[in-house]
């Protein structure tokens, strides 16, 4: 499994934020999840990982490899 790297993990997250029209000085990613802990079980998973978030409406799975648009209030979609 080919997985992401921490600081690559959270520039996805931003990335499929902003093609939703999220500014990132819209938020701050922080105050939704402890993106520390999220890289260190996606990194330390030895198996698949996903986790599920919101951030500014738009629900968000974050996997190993992926960041992957499930919800957003502006009907965007997709995968980064």
């Amino acid at each position: 499994m080919n997985q992401s790297s921490p600081q690559t993990l959270t520039v996805e997250i931003i990335e499929a934020l902003e093609s939703c029209g999220v500014d990132r000085d819209q938020y701050q990613l922080h105050d939704y999840i402890d993106v520390e802990a999220l890289e260190q079980l996606v990194a330390q998973s030895s198996g698949p990982v996903e986790v599920r978030v919101t951030v500014e409406g738009i629900q968000l799975a974050v996997m190993g490899n992926s960041v992957e648009i499930i919800d957003s209030e502006g009907g965007c979609s997709g995968e980064q």
